[in-house]
């Protein structure tokens, strides 16, 4: 039975990479998009989490930047996000729409190199200008839907959303960078707390494909005989109230309304948890059940307590409480598919242990400590500091654990 489980999956592995491109001398970390994007992308939020949380509690200064705020915003929105899909994209599309070759070899280069770019030139934005920053950053995500292009072209519209989800946040983009260069008359961080309803849609989009691949393999390991379906109208039900939270928000900031439609954001994104209940088999007790489900939770409890506080402070501690969302939903999003990911596309199978407990207890504690400042104002500047630590611990637990896979060819022996 075994032997015939391992068969069927290296099979349907084998189907996945039919079309793996006949390049010589790929190094391994160049084999697939997700090796060199993981292995940038772990380090890279360690780095940038510790010195955001040196510099806002006074630590250390950095003379070059003139608006730290909008830095750490945008590089963890856009910064991260471009890294993100492109391990996501070039992973799954090959997958998804048969015939798709995969990206490899000097062309995945040439892209990692693209977004690297695009990371230097807004470090130093102050210094090289806008105008260099916003070419390489658009061309990066410009990019990614360039590449997208058959999921959105797809005739039956399959995944089309998420090619659309990446058109609004590139015109969302193009507008930030508008404003910092004196073209658009709307204030930046403005445009940045409405790209992150754009963020949390496309993430919504892309756990439900994630769940389902995640959840499925799970079962199929356990010798569950369930299948679990994502139901789309629980998905767009979020997603409307999120874009509706969103607009009212950037329109009528403080009105009551938009209490009331964090709160109802905050019930239609913790209904998608439902979803985890079987008719047949109970499986809210398999450890990536929890962790996915977690990302739902933290992004609910987010629009859920920002809600509250415009209702009961006129907003006056939202933004603390938007890092539920970000810091909570949003970052363990991605680390959940850094993890899965690393796990099933190097060639295992996807595994829970103390090391995946640890990275998801640190990205919910981290979270929890941020969001909680406005409780607790007296000991603040340490809790910007200690959250931002704890933070970063996930991903260099990621670095120690996952690193040594992404560096080796896959353990099944396929490409990729």
């Amino acid at each position: 039975m075994s032997n015939k489980k391992e068969q069927t999956q290296t099979l349907h592995a084998t189907n996945h990479y039919l079309y793996y491109p006949d390049e010589k001398d790929v190094p391994t970390y160049l084999a697939y998009g997700f090796r060199p994007a993981f292995l940038l992308l772990a380090p890279y939020l360690v780095i940038s989490m510790l010195l955001w949380g040196l510099i806002w509690s006074g630590i250390i200064n950095i003379p070059f930047m003139d608006n730290i705020l909008i830095w750490h915003v945008y590089e963890m929105l856009f910064g991260i996000l471009t890294a993100g899909i492109l391990a996501f994209l070039t992973t799954g599309l090959p997958e998804l729409f048969p015939g798709m070759v995969p990206l490899i070899g000097k062309k995945l280069k040439y892209v990692v190199f693209l977004w690297l770019a695009g990371r230097i030139s807004f470090w130093f934005i102050d210094i090289t200008g806008v105008y260099i920053a916003a070419f390489f950053n658009l061309a990066m995500l410009g990019w990614l839907i360039w590449f997208a292009k058959d999921a959105v072209l797809d005739k039956l519209q399959r995944h089309a959303s998420l090619g659309y989800a990446m058109v609004a946040l590139f015109i969302l983009e193009a507008w930030f960078f508008a404003s910092m260069a004196g073209f658009a008359q709307t204030d930046a961080m403005d445009i940045l707390k409405t790209a992150l309803g754009g963020h949390v849609v496309l993430i919504l989009l892309a756990m439900r494909r994630v769940n389902m691949e995640a959840v499925n393999e799970l079962m199929e390991d356990k010798g569950i005989d369930d299948i679990y379906i994502a139901r789309p109208p629980l998905t767009n039900l979020a997603i409307f109230t999120v874009i509706t939270f969103t607009i009212v928000e950037f329109f009528y900031p403080y009105n009551s309304a938009l209490g009331w439609l964090g709160l109802a954001a905050g019930a239609a994104i913790l209904a998608i948890t439902s979803d985890y209940n079987l008719k047949d088999k109970f499986i809210l007790n398999q450890p990536y059940v929890i962790y996915l489900s977690l990302v739902f939770i933290m992004i609910a409890v987010g629009y859920a307590f920002m809600g509250w506080d415009i209702l009961s402070n006129k907003g006056a501690n939202i933004n603390h409480f938007r890092h539920f969302i970000t810091s909570g939903g949003y970052g363990l999003a991605y680390l959940m598919v850094m993890i899965i990911i690393g796990w099933i596309h190097t060639g295992r199978h996807l595994t829970s242990n103390i090391y995946t407990h640890l990275m998801v207890f640190f990205m919910l504690l981290a979270s929890i400590m941020r969001g909680s400042i406005p409780f607790f104002e007296e000991y603040a500047n340490e809790l910007y500091l200690y959250s931002s630590i704890i933070w970063t611990l996930p991903f260099a637990i990621y670095i120690k654990l996952f690193f040594k896979f992404l560096l080796s060819p896959r353990a099944d022996g396929i490409k990729g």
